[in-house]
């Protein structure tokens, strides 16, 4: 499904952003790109219904083939929606976007927890119950399917009154455009895909003892979550970053910007760094004793997300010059260093190789886009005031494990102590940022 939605929006958002901020008609660019994931969704939707059979048997769910069909919708409609969503980013609508998103994650999770727990226990109680009309136990698990195609559709409706308020001007020449420029986007985010979701497979068939590797995938993944801060954070600032990035572009301004934005974005990327590793006594309650073993993951995993973060503050090289190849072969490098990394530590080290080849992956990207962007596109980044605070954090977190247990409070407030270090540096060395941003 993830390679599914990345090949089926083919980095139609990203051109969106670009193209909009200087047309003269930017609903032309906006139905422009809708007619064409709609037209490309539809032909998805019917190819896939119609070899439901032949995809099931190939995927081993033979006698599952409804949910072929759920999926081919959901991936359809995600796909198409994709759309609506980044106008709703770029005309600054935060609160309507995320109002839609909140209420297909709430209908999923109602529906889930109504087909899979309330109504087997109604029925078991209650055999006669009307609750019978409307469920089925030889359906199953295909609940969860159908949950999830349910909250997609509702997430249509609510952005039909946005679908059907412009009129539909569907320009040829300016889709060939926005194809040549989002077509590498599309090796981007397959690449993205294989950084993001391979680590875990690469382990579950690398390992060398076959009987104990789904617990190593399951120690990794419970410890992976540990990282979700900094996941949600990188996430919800590419949202953000994207449209703004590009608004920013004919200021004459933009680079000192695009700068500060990257500074400040370190800045509390550490933050959230320091909190989750100075109280990881705490955060590791959030997943079962059994998988804390694994802790030392986390620490990697946290850093590599932030190079990701960085990654995304630096793309904006290659999509304001319209060099986006130059960002597919950045991600294209970055998958040949999970795969072989992957193969090369797994065996010797377990999760542990997966953690670093996660964390090389996005280190190596983010170096070489760094370098290309000085070249292509320079932007003066403080990268002597970053990287102290980047070292900051890491002797805070280092100094950490010198800490000796004195009481659960007293290490806390310690631990505490060391995070208001960090932040009264910070304030100190941008206090006069802050200031001037404020009088401004």
């Amino acid at each position: 499904v993830a390679f599914l939605l990345v090949l089926l929006t083919y980095g139609m958002e990203t051109a969106y952003f670009r193209f909009v901020e200087d047309a003269k008609n930017k609903d032309k660019v906006y139905t422009t790109a809708l007619v064409s994931l709609f037209t490309t969704s539809l032909i998805f939707v019917v190819l896939v219904v119609l070899f439901a059979q032949q995809l099931a048997d190939i995927i081993r769910y033979s006698a599952n083939v409804e949910y072929i069909v759920y999926f081919a919708f959901i991936i359809g409609i995600e796909a198409f929606t994709s759309i609506p969503f980044a106008r709703l980013r770029q005309l600054k609508k935060p609160a309507r976007f995320a109002f839609i998103k909140i209420v297909n994650v709430v209908v999923n999770i109602s529906l889930n927890f109504f087909f899979l727990w309330i109504c087997p226990a109604i029925l078991d109680n209650h055999p006669d119950s009307v609750v019978k009309w409307i469920y089925s136990e030889e359906i199953g698990v295909g609940y969860a399917f159908i949950s999830n195609l349910v909250a997609t559709i509702v997430t249509l409706l609510l952005l039909m009154p946005d679908l059907f308020k412009t009129k539909i001007q569907f320009d040829a020449d300016l889709l060939r455009k926005m194809l040549t420029y989002s077509l590498p986007l599309l090796i981007v985010g397959l690449a993205g895909m294989v950084n993001e979701v391979s680590d875990k497979i690469f382990l579950k068939y690398l390992w060398p003892d076959p009987e104990t590797a789904l617990d190593q995938v399951g120690i990794y993944g419970a410890c992976f979550r540990l990282a979700v801060l900094m996941t949600l954070f990188t996430q919800m600032f590419r949202y953000a970053a994207e449209p703004f990035f590009f608004a920013q572009a004919n200021e004459k301004n933009s680079k000192m910007v695009y700068a500060e934005v990257m500074k400040y974005f370190i800045i509390f990327g550490l933050i959230i760094f320091l909190v989750v590793m100075l109280y990881i006594d705490i955060f590791k309650y959030f997943i079962g004793s059994n998988f804390h073993e694994g802790l030392n993951v986390v620490p990697i995993v946290l850093m590599a997300n932030l190079f990701l973060g960085v990654f995304y503050n630096l793309s904006v090289w290659y999509k304001l010059t319209n060099l986006t190849r130059y960002g597919a072969v950045i991600a294209i490098v970055g998958a040949l260093v999970t795969i072989v990394l992957n193969v090369l530590l797994i065996p010797a080290i377990g999760y542990l190789g997966s953690a670093w080849a996660h964390f090389s992956c996005y280190f190596v990207m983010m170096i070489i886009s760094y370098f290309w962007g000085r070249k292509h596109f320079p932007v003066n980044y403080d990268v002597k005031r970053i990287f102290l605070y980047v070292l900051l954090a890491i002797v805070l977190y280092a100094s950490s494990s010198y800490i000796t247990p004195g009481g659960f409070i007293t290490h806390l407030l310690a631990k505490t102590v060391l995070l208001m270090i960090f932040l009264a540096v910070v304030y100190i060395f941008e206090k006069s940022n802050l200031a001037k941003s404020s009088y401004q």
